[in-house]
């Protein structure tokens, strides 16, 4: 009886809702499937959502309209043309990003760069990204720290061939971001010890981790709010320690800002600062725009490893893995290494800029693989895309791995081939352009909501996949003669089953172990 009375409520409480608001024109909405009570079109969707939201738009077209649980109503995007329609045409309207599960237990969304709200704390964030924390200058001034991790790297896979060991590649190519980021953001890193580095880097495989689960679990409504599995309760642990300890590091910042100031007269040396002294200058300053407060500064950095740990080395264990399938491409990449910088030293970034393969290979990468392979929008009023109507409070989900695979524009688009990118001549064509602008190639998203620290992983990306190539071979352990490519699903494109393969030594260790003081 009591279903039967809650089933009637709420078909009365629909039908009065409809009676005295009535759509006075009805919309034209995108095509959509047949929906199931409750779950909606989750029955659609296998492990891998990329891959089934392309499989529903090859059914229905590029623009699908599905409802998920809970999460209500979104457009599917999987077209290029569409692309440019949400990312240019439309930005502004879906220059926002919808609010997920979770938020509530790591910080409001709009105190968070990387879920905020386009507004004025966005747009003032994004303006500091740009002109000091991601500006080339800034960049250029702390190469040094690329450099040296980047030959740590290079150590560690040698002490891997000396004893014939396989490397990790996921866990080494993660320690290297992770070490990057922290000495650019907090000049801390870790060296086999239980660091302030390492527990970045636990802290944010966990959030990452717990984060994913959450939101499927929210899928299911109410039940999923209940928090009955405890991943809210674990989300709020995490990121409880990590405020702890970035507090403790602010502090010794802060102390240092005093010394430094006392010893240089009343002033502080550009050159020593990190983003960490970037950020507590800007929360000081009582003429900004937007003051940063202390919490502000805490979450920036917490999503600055979210988003630059996990993607670069994702893609750059893509690349290695890609490179070991072809052999061909890797000797070529190895060629035009040699021809240009010589076997007397290890490639620097500088001398990316004359290795066109290097870069084309890199391209092709994040065409098959882009480390974000879905990327949500909401929209903030009502607007016509392709004729159809999409009301305001409307998520978008454009799909990056489909339009990056798109036969109507990309020859054999599933296959391996860095050439595509190269004109006749041997130079990078205009199929390269990674700014956002050809959206038949987006592997960092587009518009005003384009990753802010795409021009950092770059520079970290080409180096390291050129000075593995450079200084190594690869046997993979087992005895495989090709790398597994499937694909895991979750909010990062990752290997299905990470790299493992034994380096062969190849180039004097001498050029790199030198750098390596710190271990």
């Amino acid at each position: 009886m009591l279903i039967i009375w809650l089933i009637a409520t709420l078909f009365m409480y629909s039908f009065l809702k409809r009676y005295r608001n009535p759509p006075s024109v009805p919309l034209r909405q995108p095509p959509s499937p047949l929906a199931l009570p409750i779950v909606g079109h989750l029955y659609l969707f296998g492990p891998l959502h990329h891959v089934s939201f392309r499989n529903l738009s090859r059914r229905f077209g590029p623009l699908v309209r599905l409802r998920l649980g809970s999460l209500g109503y979104l457009v599917s995007v999987c077209s290029p043309a569409l692309a440019k329609e949400f990312f240019k045409t439309h930005d502004i309207t879906f220059a926002s990003r919808p609010r997920l599960a979770g938020l509530e237990y790591i910080g409001e969304g709009d105190s968070r760069f990387a879920f905020a709200s386009y507004g004025p704390y966005w747009k003032f964030m994004k303006k500091l990204c740009v002109n000091e924390l991601f500006s080339g200058k800034k960049l250029d001034r702390m190469a040094r720290i690329r450099r040296e991790e980047i030959h740590w790297l290079l150590g560690s896979l040698s002490e891997k061939a000396g004893a014939q060991e396989p490397a990790d590649m996921e866990a080494l190519l993660t320690a290297l971001t992770n070490n990057i980021i922290c000495r650019m953001a907090m000049s801390t890193r870790c060296s086999g010890n239980m660091n302030d580095a390492e527990v970045c880097k636990k802290v944010v495989q966990e959030l990452i981790e717990i984060a994913a689960k959450l939101n499927l679990v929210n899928v299911l409504g109410f039940i999923g709010s209940m928090d009955i599995l405890g991943y809210g309760r674990r989300l709020t642990d995490v990121h409880g320690k990590f405020m702890i300890m970035v507090e403790r590091i602010m502090k010794e910042h802060e102390e240092k800002q005093r010394k430094r100031k006392e010893q240089s007269g009343g002033g502080v040396e550009v050159e020593e600062e990190d983003l960490m002294d970037i950020l507590l200058g800007v929360s000081r300053d009582e003429n900004t725009e937007i003051r940063l407060r202390r919490d502000d500064v805490k979450v920036f950095l917490q999503d600055l490893f979210i988003a630059g740990t996990e993607t670069a080395s994702v893609a750059m264990q893509w690349a290695v893995a890609e490179l070991i399938n072809q052999p061909r491409a890797f000797k070529k990449m190895r060629d035009e290494i040699e021809e240009a910088v010589g076997k007397t030293r290890v490639v620097e970034e500088s001398d990316i800029p004359n290795l066109p393969y290097v870069q084309a290979t890199l391209m092709e990468t994040l065409r098959l693989h882009p480390a974000v392979p879905l990327i949500l929008r909401e929209s903030s009023r009502d607007c016509t895309i392709a004729g159809f109507d999409i009301p305001a409070k409307t998520k978008a989900c454009i799909n990056i791995w489909a339009i990056n695979r798109d036969p109507d524009h990309w020859e054999n688009p599933d296959e391996f081939r860095p050439e595509r990118f190269l004109n006749s001549d041997g130079t990078i064509g205009n199929s390269g352009d990674m700014k956002g602008q050809n959206f038949h190639f987006l592997p960092f998203g587009g518009g005003r909501r384009m990753c802010p620290g795409a021009s950092l992983a770059l520079r970290v990306m080409h180096v390291a996949v050129a000075a593995m190539v450079q200084c190594f071979d690869y046997k993979l352990a087992g005895g495989a003669t090709k790398v597994d490519m499937r694909e895991q699903g979750g909010f990062t494109l990752r290997m299905a089953h990470p790299l493992h393969c034994v380096p062969l030594q190849r180039i004097n260790q001498s050029f790199y172990l030198c750098t390596r003081k710190e271990d």
